[in-house]
């Protein structure tokens, strides 16, 4: 029988497109802007140029623009269910570990799962246990002769994968918009703020409207995006604009 080995933290990522390209991302941004109103004509765009032409982008909301780019990144050590959350941005291009053609009797003698933090020792104990439990019965049916496309059906949730993802920076925002902000699950979170930190780093200008919001019941971080006066306003006007609309026709 497969042993459980029970991961007390949450999964890593690494991003897979390289730095290099990564850093010019933000030019092709430019470039690509500029030709709405044919303003890159005589001029030379640069990291700084760059840099300060995506800010404007986002405090204007024309983050449209953004989607002239693309990152990719790999997720290892993070549960079925970090990667079914993880799945639901459509704008993104996800390929997972397949549960149908991996056999996870056979990892070492081990199968990695990932519990929730906080645990007390009796609740870690009881919680690894019906974990293991259904290991076993996985690892029961497998050796009856049952295809691991139809055994998987008796896999914990919490088991460990690996996905890799590919999307353009308008939705990296989006899905760090919510994962990293408060109501997120914990190991969502705590991996895509991990993500976030250094994204705001190496490509100032796209992520850095994202400000640190503390630390959540769980010791994990949390951060939100922070809108801009424009933003803001107009949010204001919209919200203003749909509440007559709902008077108007509750009174037609």
């Amino acid at each position: 029988m497969s042993r459980i080995e029970p991961l007390q933290h949450a999964g890593t990522y690494e991003i897979l497109t390289p730095l290099e390209f990564l850093r010019i991302m933000p030019q092709i941004i430019e470039r690509a802007g500029r030709t709405s109103y044919q303003s890159y004509r005589d001029r030379e765009i640069t990291a700084e140029s760059a840099e300060k032409f995506c800010r404007m982008l986002i405090e204007r909301g024309h983050e449209s623009v953004l989607e002239h780019s693309s990152m990719t990144v790999r997720f290892d050590g993070c549960s079925r269910g970090f990667t079914h959350e993880l799945v639901r941005h459509r704008l993104a291009s996800p390929t997972q570990e397949s549960t149908r053609y991996v056999d996870y009797r056979l990892d070492e003698g081990k199968v990695a799962v990932v519990v929730p933090p906080g645990l007390d020792a009796v609740g870690f104990d009881s919680f690894t246990r019906d974990l293991q439990a259904a290991l076993d019965a996985y690892s029961r049916t497998r050796d009856r002769g049952m295809r691991s496309n139809s055994a998987r059906q008796l896999l914990p949730i919490a088991i460990k994968s690996e996905i890799v993802v590919t999307a353009n920076f308008r939705e990296w925002r989006h899905i760090f918009s919510l994962r990293c902000d408060r109501p997120a699950h914990w190991e969502i979170r705590e991996v895509m703020c991990r993500l976030l930190v250094e994204l705001q780093s190496t490509l100032p200008g796209v992520f850095d409207d994202f400000v640190y919001g503390g630390q959540c019941g769980d010791g994990i971080d949390w951060y939100a995006r922070l809108l801009s006066d424009t933003l803001f306003n107009r949010q204001v006007k919209l919200r203003k604009l749909r509440d007559q609309a709902t008077r108007g026709s509750h009174e037609g």
